[in-house]
């Protein structure tokens, strides 16, 4: 941890003295660090607080722990990093961890999961979650996801898909995707309106016992 906060005073120095790129400024964002020990979690989160950089990122948090010791930890850092700046959790996540870190505080994320696992032919949905290899697919004709906001949703069927998946069609693996991206993007817009509307935590506990189901 602390070689990690040395290293961040290296970069914040040299990014300091560096040109924009490709005429964008750019942003630097430190990352808390600390495993799943809350003591060094709170100490690298007060280090990176005081740099008072633009945004914060949280590390270390999607490499196998369990959901719960991510939980802790997350709601340890979000309880001292500025609250009027962007909270980033690195590597996160199924859409219940996007959901239940949210309630915590987390604003971004970031993921090859819903792209990933739709090549594998995992689709999560407002109803729950598809393995579309699954034989029960095959005479299914309704929509692969008749609540989904993607246009593959609605005009390809759940059977359709597990055709392709079955002889092995790369439009199989760019379907899925496009359907899991369509549906992540969803879930934080709606997210979004339910914070505004002040009855997050309600809709989240909702959507976390549908989406937990394997349909």
């Amino acid at each position: 941890m602390h070689l990690t906060h040395r290293w961040l005073i290296r970069c914040q120095e040299r990014f300091a003295q560096s040109e924009p790129k490709y005429g964008y400024n750019q942003t630097l964002f430190p990352i808390v660090q600390g495993s799943v020990y809350t003591d060094l979690r709170q100490q690298s989160a007060e280090f990176i607080a005081k740099t008072d950089a633009p945004g914060n990122a949280i590390g270390g948090l999607s490499v196998g722990e369990p959901a719960e010791e991510m939980y802790a930890m997350a709601d340890a850092v979000c309880k001292i990093l500025p609250q009027n700046k962007p909270r980033y959790l690195m590597g996160v996540g199924t859409p219940i961890n996007i959901l239940e870190n949210i309630a915590l505080g987390i604003d971004m994320f970031d993921c090859v999961m819903p792209t990933r696992n739709a090549r594998n032919g995992m689709l999560f949905t407002s109803e729950g979650t598809i393995n579309i290899k699954n034989k029960k697919w095959e005479n299914d004709f309704s929509p692969i996801d008749a609540n989904g906001t993607s246009f593959v949703d609605g005009y390809y069927s759940k059977a359709y898909l597990r055709h392709l998946f079955s002889a092995n069609e790369l439009l199989g693996k760019q379907l899925a995707t496009l359907h899991n991206l369509s549906f992540y993007l969803w879930l934080v817009r709606e997210a979004r309106k339910h914070i505004l509307a002040g009855d997050f935590v309600t809709w989240k506990n909702i959507m976390v016992r549908q989406m937990d189901k394997r349909l």
